[in-house]
């Protein structure tokens, strides 16, 4: 009996073991989910070394950027369990807080002694308090990034265009400062032979199911001064989102859609956009300055051959935002693991080896650094746009406002429905009825 005894007991302690290692095996495993893209490849690498210091296993959940937002939202809608991490787009940042889904950091950056005076203010603003201008954190900025431009500058260079441009527009051919100078040297591109093959101006945002288009126009409507509201907090929209400048921005990017695209343009977006321009089709881009360090590679259109410039002002210096934050999501059952990598992300050598990488940084030990404007050349203008963002509606219900913004432009910009005025006074019926619906007016 003794022996039996003895047995059990030895077996009873070898299945608790067993069991322990099995918990403590699921408890070192972690999935992040993020958009694909390159910034994600280098959090791949850079996240070997939390690994390698903590022994807990990373996993990766990469979805195209034209699915991103219906994939995640709906994982943390339904309060799935497949993120411990979430790398959100900053207009998510509402919803996920009031909804439940993100893990509030307060107590934890205090406990850890992480501080967002760290980080760039612009940042922490956008990817990570709710309600807006408040101390409540959310998130750890984790992706800066700003709409901008980037030209063919080897054709800029080429003595007979800027003797042709300065014989038309009476003006260097430059990288532009305005938009109206944007609109004149897309023109003056457009349709012309270059190097033997028709080009054309711009590569601009048209694509009508996620965000593009409105990602594209809020980057003309913030340089005419456009606001959602003409009190912030207030949700009064009208002569604030159908104001004559508004109206003026929104006619000036369907001309420049009219006037300077390539053929059959007409629902583009990010990898349309690098395509164009990669394939040597137009003379300039907008696009988020995460693409630039890819760019600035590209065999055939990178190096000498590009350069680069901030979203030009009209009006007002401004940049549409780009960028996340990253968070803990509150379904997760892995939560302290998922926190300790938020701890290790924040410190200062992890993120300029995140900057190294190919990530972007929104760390003040990163930006500010004396050198840090020569890194590369296009740092300048990020820290110059970083300076100057303006985001879209971070509200609960953004995704509906979302929706809504996309119809109206497209409808207009590229589909040729109605005027501008009759957009925007569309679009204040539409966000107003939103807003009725969600409690705020």
């Amino acid at each position: 009996m003794r022996k039996l005894l003895t047995l059990a007991t030895a077996l009873s302690a070898s299945a608790l073991a067993s069991a322990t290692f099995v918990n403590q095996s699921q408890a070192e495993e972690l999935t992040l989910c993020w958009a694909a893209w390159d910034p994600a490849n280098a959090l791949v690498e850079l996240s070997k070394d939390f690994t390698a210091e903590s022994g807990t296993d990373m996993k990766f959940e990469f979805v195209p950027w034209t699915s991103y937002a219906d994939r995640f939202l709906n994982e943390l809608n339904s309060q799935g369990s497949l993120c411990d991490l979430i790398i959100g787009d900053s207009q998510w940042i509402g919803g996920s807080a009031e909804n439940g889904h993100y893990v509030k950091l307060n107590d934890f950056f205090e406990a850890e002694g992480i501080s967002m005076d760290d980080f760039l203010e612009p940042t922490v603003y956008g990817y990570s308090t709710w309600p807006k201008g408040t101390p409540n954190y959310w998130a750890l900025p984790a992706m800066g990034d700003a709409l901008g431009w980037v030209y063919r500058k080897d054709w800029f260079e080429k003595p007979e265009l800027q003797t042709a441009f300065k014989e038309k527009y009476g003006r260097d051919l430059a990288p532009p400062k305005t938009w109206t100078e944007l609109k004149d040297i897309a023109e003056f591109f457009q349709g012309r032979d270059v190097d033997g093959k028709t080009v054309y101006g711009a590569a601009i945002f048209t694509e009508r199911g996620s965000e593009g288009i409105t990602m594209g126009v809020t980057a003309a409507l913030y340089a005419w001064g456009f606001e959602y509201e003409t009190e912030p907090g207030s949700y009064a929209m009208e002569g604030a989102v159908n104001s004559a400048d508004a109206v003026a921005a929104l006619e000036f990017y369907k001309e420049l859609y009219d006037c300077c695209t390539p053929p059959g343009y007409s629902d583009a977006y990010m990898q349309e956009g690098l395509d164009a321009f990669k394939s040597g089709q137009v003379a300039m881009m907008m696009n988020w300055f995460a693409f630039w360090p890819g760019m600035y590679k590209d065999e055939n259109v990178g190096g000498d051959k590009i350069g680069f410039f901030v979203n030009p002002s009209e009006k007002v210096p401004a940049s549409t935002l780009g960028g996340q934050g990253i968070s803990v999501v509150a379904y997760s059952d892995k939560q302290d693991a998922a926190l300790e990598y938020i701890k290790w992300f924040a410190k200062p050598d992890v993120q300029q080896k995140w900057q190294a990488l190919g990530g972007s940084s929104t760390a003040k030990s990163v930006l500010l650094d004396p050198g840090y404007a020569d890194s590369s050349p296009f740092a300048a203008d990020f820290l110059v746009a970083m300076g100057q963002v303006h985001d879209f509606w971070q509200e609960p219900a953004f995704a509906e406002l979302m929706q809504s913004m996309q119809k109206r432009v497209h409808d207009y910009v590229v589909a040729d429905q109605g005027t501008a005025q009759e957009a925007l006074d569309k679009l204040i019926e539409d966000w107003t009825e939103t807003f009725e619906d969600e409690g705020k007016l």
